[in-house]
């Protein structure tokens, strides 16, 4: 996985009225997760912010990165578990970061990209890529940038579950009889087997 650094501060104050007075700063209200655990045995988080700037290269990217934290000095590699925008303009609200090191295995999203020219498109077929992204568990020394599929010898009408991918060292976190990709039959691809059938 590729690796990005953002610079943070703590914060002191939380609350509706804190986080307001942030956003108007330019700043995004965050929070790390880690091994640090309360007395009811919950994750307890820490309170940072990032500025908008800062951490926009880290989120709108189609890349999923480890993030090197600066919190005031402090050094954390860290993960986004979860964003928070805007309903209606969109806008970055709030950040959640997971604290990681190598030897904790993690859960996340990464890209799917399909390789090769598929038996099925150039029947006259379509490829249609059903899910941008499937969760693997692995230590993130392991997660590749990308996963990638061969899909050459796919057909008109087949497809390609998370249950019939592998990969060294990941495990699928997602269910395994999602559908990643499948090649779905065309006007053209059905006048293309009518001419076969009438051929024979």
């Amino acid at each position: 996985m590729k690796e990005i650094a953002v610079k943070g501060q703590k914060r002191n104050e939380t609350g509706k009225k804190a986080t307001r007075e942030l956003r108007k700063e330019g700043m995004i209200p965050c929070n790390l997760y880690g091994e640090k655990r309360g007395e009811n045995g919950l994750p307890e988080a820490m309170a940072f912010a990032v500025s908008a700037t800062e951490i926009r290269k880290a989120i709108y990217s189609p890349t999923v990165y480890v993030v090197n934290l600066d919190i005031d000095g402090e050094m954390h590699k860290a993960v986004i578990k979860e964003l928070q925008f805007h309903p209606v303009s969109d806008q970055l609200l709030h950040a959640d970061f997971y604290e990681i090191n190598e030897e904790k295995p993690i859960t996340i999203g990464i890209p799917v990209k399909l390789n090769g020219l598929a038996q099925g498109v150039r029947d006259g077929g379509r490829l249609s890529l059903i899910v941008r992204k499937v969760n693997v568990t692995a230590k993130y020394t392991d997660i590749p940038e990308v996963l990638d599929i061969d899909v050459t010898n796919l057909t008109i009408g087949k497809s390609i579950k998370v249950g019939e991918l592998k990969f060294d060292n990941l495990e699928m976190a997602t269910s395994k009889e999602v559908v990643v990709c499948t090649i779905k039959a065309t006007r053209k691809s059905n006048a293309a087997a009518q001419d076969a059938e009438a051929a024979e």
